[in-house]
């Protein structure tokens, strides 16, 4: 009986089920103290891993103080994350004068020259 509770294989598995455990227990404290709704809560947290994940389940655009919103899905900070409801304008500039001296944004990460 002893030799069977230690087997090898029985601890690589537990070994292997903390991180499991550790995030069900994590997701399920988050949606029960979240002020979303718990489908609302379930949205918010996937949209930490970004759009393409949380707009294959419900679509966008996810406006600021809602459950969906973060800021880094939010690159140009108008309040509207995973989209937008305005068209985009089209501007006549070269790409020179397109970017401020001082800054330039590569996907979401914002640069800013020394």
């Amino acid at each position: 009986m002893r030799r069977r509770a230690l087997s090898p294989v029985r601890i690589l598995i537990m070994v292997l089920m903390l991180p499991v455990t550790t995030l069900v227990i994590a997701v399920g404290v988050y949606m029960r103290t979240s002020e979303f709704e718990p489908e609302e809560a379930l949205i918010h947290l996937i949209a930490l891993a970004g759009c393409k994940p949380v707009e294959s389940l419900v679509p966008g655009p996810f406006l600021a103080g809602g459950p969906g919103y973060h800021l880094r899905n939010d690159p140009d900070g108008d309040g509207v994350a995973c989209g937008t409801y305005s068209l985009p304008t089209t501007q006549n500039t070269s790409p020179q004068q397109a970017e401020s001296p001082g800054r330039r944004a590569v996907g979401n990460a914002k640069f800013v020259r020394p």
